[in-house]
C-alpha cells in the first residue's frame, strides 16, 4: 500500500476504554472494585474506533491510515486510552475535556459469558464547535478520501456528522455510515434520515436493518428487498450510487452492486471456535474500510470484512493477532 498516505481514513465517534477482567459469578455485583482487585487488560475501543483500528490492523503500513476524533476526560483512563490508540497506531486526536471522565466499556468475563456494561460519560460531550471547527482539525478531515462515522454518534453530535458528510458529497469522496443499533433508528430516527442522503455506503445487520425498515414504512422483512428499499432513498452526490451491506451473523452478507442485491457467504467456522461475537460487526467494517482505502471492488472489501471479522469472532473482545493472514 505504499502509494497510500496517512490519514485516508477519517472515523468520529464515541472513544471508550475497554476494560475486561475476568471473573468470578459473584463478582459481577461487585463491578467498581474490577479495575483495583483484578488483572485487568485494557483497549482502545467504542464502535468506530474498533472499525477504524482494524482497518489499520489489515493495512498494517503505512501507519496512522486513519484519523480519529472523539471526546475523552482529563483523567488516567483517557493517558491510557491515547496510549492504546498509538499502539493500534491510529492517529486519533480527542477532544479533552474536564467535565466529565473518559467513557469506559467494561466487559466482565465468566467462563463462557460476557457481560458488557458501557458508560459513554465524557464521549457524550464531543463539541463541534471545540474541536471538528478548529482549523488544524479540519484540515485532517479535508486530507481523507472515506469517511466512516457509527451510528452511535448521532446520540451526541448530528451537527458534526453533518458537516463531515457534506464535506464528502461535496468533494466526491466516500461517507459511510453504521445503523448500530437499533434504538438508534428507534429513537434517533430524524438525524439519521438527515444524514441519509448523504450517504454512500450504509452497512448494518439483520435486526437493525429490519428495525430500519419497520421504522421507514418498507412493510417488508425480506432483507434483499429492505437494501434495495434503502439504496433507493433520495442521494445527494449522484454521482454515486449508494451501496448498502447487510450482514447476518452466521448467513450470507446482502450487498447492492448496481441495481441488484447479491448474497456473500461468510467463511465456515466450526461453532466451537467461536469465542465472542462482540466485535464482529467491527472488525467486518474494519476489513471492508481497509480495501475501500485501497481502492478495491465491493467483492474484494466484502471478502475483506469477512476475514477481519472470522479473525475476531475467535479471541475474546475486539482484539486481533500481530498481523492479519489475508491475501
Amino acid at each position: 500500500m505504499s502509494s497510500h498516505s496517512e490519514n485516508m481514513l477519517f472515523g468520529m465517534g464515541n472513544p471508550l476504554l475497554d476494560i475486561s477482567a475476568v471473573v468470578d459469578k459473584d463478582f459481577l455485583d461487585k463491578f467498581s472494585e474490577i479495575v483495583k482487585r483484578k488483572k485487568v487488560e485494557y483497549h482502545a475501543g467504542g464502535s468506530t474506533q474498533n472499525s477504524v483500528k482494524i482497518a489499520q490492523w489489515m493495512i498494517q503500513k503505512p501507519h496512522k491510515v486513519a484519523t480519529f476524533f472523539g471526546c475523552i476526560g482529563k483523567d488516567r483512563f483517557g493517558e491510557i486510552l491515547k496510549k492504546k490508540a498509538e499502539e493500534a497506531h491510529v492517529d486519533a486526536h480527542y477532544y479533552e475535556q474536564s467535565e466529565e471522565p473518559t467513557g469506559t466499556c467494561a466487559a466482565c468475563i465468566t467462563g463462557d459469558n460476557r457481560s458488557l456494561v458501557a458508560n459513554l460519560a465524557a464521549a457524550n460531550c464531543y463539541k463541534k464547535e471545540k474541536h471538528l471547527d478548529l482549523d488544524s482539525n479540519w484540515e485532517l478531515v479535508e486530507k481523507a478520501k472515506v469517511y466512516y462515522i457509527a451510528g452511535f454518534f448521532l446520540t451526541v453530535s448530528p451537527e458534526s456528522i453533518l458537516m463531515v458528510a457534506k464535506h464528502a458529497a461535496e468533494n466526491n469522496k466516500i461517507f459511510c455510515v453504521n445503523l448500530s443499533a437499533p434504538f438508534i433508528s428507534q429513537f434517533f430516527r430524524e438525524p439519521l434520515m438527515k444524514v441519509m442522503p448523504y450517504v454512500d455506503i450504509l452497512f448494518g445487520n439483520e435486526t437493525e436493518a429490519a428495525t430500519f425498515a419497520k421504522e421507514l414504512g418498507f412493510e417488508t422483512d425480506d432483507i434483499a428487498e429492505i437494501a434495495n428499499k434503502t439504496q433507493n432513498l433520495p442521494k445527494e452526490n449522484k454521482k454515486r450510487q449508494r451501496v448498502v451491506v447487510f450482514t447476518q451473523g452466521k448467513d450470507d452478507t446482502v450487498a447492492t452492486i448496481g441495481d441488484n442485491v447479491i448474497m456473500f457467504p461468510v467463511l465456515d467456522i466450526d461453532q466451537n471456535d467461536i469465542v465472542d461475537t462482540n466485535g464482529a460487526g467491527d472488525a467486518f467494517v474494519g476489513g471492508f474500510l481497509s480495501a475501500l482505502v485501497q481502492e478495491q471492488g465491493l467483492e474484494e472489501c466484502i471478502r475483506a470484512g469477512h476475514y477481519a471479522a472470522h479473525v475476531i469472532i475467535r479471541r475474546v473482545g475486539c482484539t486481533f493477532p500481530e498481523k492479519p493472514d489475508f491475501h
